[in-house]
C-alpha cells in the first residue's frame, strides 16, 4: 500500500507505539543485563577451573603469542609476559627419549613435561597443555627397574643351569682335542663343535647384558622402510636356504622413527628368526610395516603350528623357551626394547593357525626430526 494514501497517526497512536517500543527496549536491556551476568559468571567459573587445574594451560592467539596462562603454567614456566611468542618459550625445552615428552630445567632439577595442543579454533588460536609427568616417569622407571631386578633374581637362579650345559659341552669337546689319536678331520670337527658351544655362551651372556640394561640409548632418526629393506636383505637368504617362503612389505612411505636403530633391528631379527624356526622347510613368513594411529607397527606372521593360549603369556618371560638351543631371552629383550621406545609387543595366535607378533613404536615427532637434522 502506498504510504501517501495511509491515514496520519494521531497523538494517541503515537503514544501507544512509543510505549510498545519502550517496553521492548526495557526487555532487551534486561535480557542483555542477564546475558552479561551469565557471561561474567561463566568467565569466573572458567577462571576458577583454570586455576584449579593441575596441568599447565597456555592460551595462544592466531599469531602464536601467549594470551593467558593458568597458575600451574606459571609455576612451571615462571613469569611469561603476555604477547610473548610461544615458539620462543619452546626453546627452553629439550627433547626427551619419549615421544611427546620434554625436559625443562628448573631450580637445579630437570622436569619431564608432556606437551600437547588442541587444533586451531575459528580465530586461529590454540590451547597448549603442559603436564608435569616427572613423578609418574620416575615411578615408571622404578617399576621397570624392580621388574628387571626380580627377573634378574630368577636369572641368577637359573644361570648355573643355563651356563653349565654349553660350558660342559665345550670342555668335553676341547678335552677330546687333546687326544693324539684324532686325525685332522676329526680334530676340526671337534673344534667346530666346541666353538659352536662357546658362541652359544657368548650369545647368552650378551642377551643377559642387554636385558639387564633394559634402556635404549643412542637414539637417531631413520626411515621405517629403510629398516625393513635392511632386514629383508639379512633374512631372505636365510629363509631361502631353509626352503621357506619369505616376503617383506613396507607401507610406511617416507615416515621416520626416532630411536635406537640397532636395538630395534635386533628385536625384529629376534621375531623373524623365531618365525623361521616355527615354520621350518615349506613354511611361510611375512614381514610388514604399516602406520596406525601415529605408530609404526611391524608385523611378523608365520603359518606354523601356532602358540597354545596357556603358553602365550609365558613366552615373554626371561629364560622361558620351547627350543633346546634357545636362551629364552629373545622375546623378553624385544619387549623391553619396544617399551623403552614407548611401544609394546602383542601376540595373536591359535593352535594350527600360525602366529603374528606385532611390535609397535610411536613415530618420530617433527621436533625430534628437526633436532636430529632429518628435517631442513
Amino acid at each position: 500500500m502506498n504510504q501517501e494514501n495511509s491515514p496520519p497517526m494521531d497523538a494517541r497512536s503515537l503514544a501507544e507505539a512509543f510505549q510498545v517500543f519502550a517496553r521492548a527496549s526495557d526487555e532487551l536491556t534486561q535480557a542483555y543485563s542477564g546475558l552479561q551476568g551469565q557471561v561474567s559468571e561463566l568467565t569466573e567459573r572458567l577462571t576458577q577451573l583454570m586455576t584449579a587445574l593441575p596441568a599447565g594451560v597456555v592460551l595462544v592467539d592466531a599469531g602464536g603469542n601467549v594470551e593467558q596462562l593458568n597458575r600451574a603454567a606459571k609455576l612451571l614456566l615462571g613469569a611469561v609476559p603476555m604477547g610473548t611468542l610461544w615458539a620462543g618459550q619452546m626453546e627452553r625445552f629439550t627433547l626427551s627419549d619419549t615421544p611427546g615428552e620434554y625436559l625443562l630445567a628448573r631450580d637445579g632439577e630437570k622436569l619431564r613435561i608432556a606437551i600437547s595442543e588442541t587444533p586451531q579454533d575459528t580465530r586461529g588460536g590454540r590451547i597448549i597443555l603442559l603436564h608435569d609427568v616427572t613423578e609418574a616417569w620416575n615411578m615408571r622407571m622404578q617399576t621397570a627397574r624392580n621388574e628387571r631386578l626380580a627377573s634378574m633374581g630368577e636369572m641368577v637362579a637359573s644361570l648355573a643351569h643355563q651356563l653349565r650345559t654349553p660350558l660342559a659341552a665345550a670342555l668335553l669337546y676341547t678335552g677330546h682335542m687333546a687326544n693324539a689319536e684324532l686325525d685332522a678331520a676329526a680334530r676340526a670337527k671337534v673344534a667346530d663343535r666346541a666353538l659352536e658351544r662357546l658362541r652359544h655362551l657368548e650369545k647368552l651372556i650378551q642377551d643377559m647384558l642387554i636385558f639387564a640394561r633394559g634402556e635404549a640409548l643412542g637414539r637417531e632418526s631413520f626411515g621405517v622402510c629403510d629398516l625393513v629393506g635392511e632386514l629383508a636383505i639379512i633374512i631372505e637368504p636365510v629363509a631361502h636356504g631353509r626352503g621357506i617362503a619369505f616376503s617383506a612389505d613396507c607401507q610406511a612411505g617416507d615416515r621416520m622413527l626416532f630411536g635406537n636403530r640397532k636395538e630395534i633391528s635386533g628385536a625384529l631379527i629376534n621375531l623373524l628368526e623365531n618365525a623361521l624356526q616355527a615354520v621350518g622347510e615349506g613354511g611361510r613368513v611375512d614381514f610388514s610395516a604399516t602406520i596406525c594411529e601415529r605408530q609404526v607397527v611391524f608385523r611378523v606372521r608365520d603359518n606354523g603350528r601356532g602358540v597354545p593360549s596357556e603358553l602365550q603369556t609365558r613366552l615373554f618371560e626371561p629364560f622361558y623357551t620351547t627350543r633346546a638351543d634357545g636362551t629364552g631371552l629373545g622375546l623378553a629383550i624385544a619387549r623391553g626394547v619396544a617399551r623403552a621406545h614407548g611401544g609394546d609387543i602383542t601376540l595373536n595366535s591359535a593352535p594350527g593357525a600360525g602366529a603374528e607378533f606385532s611390535l609397535s613404536i610411536p613415530m618420530a615427532s617433527p621436533e625430534a626430526l628437526a633436532t636430529s637434522g632429518a628435517l631442513p
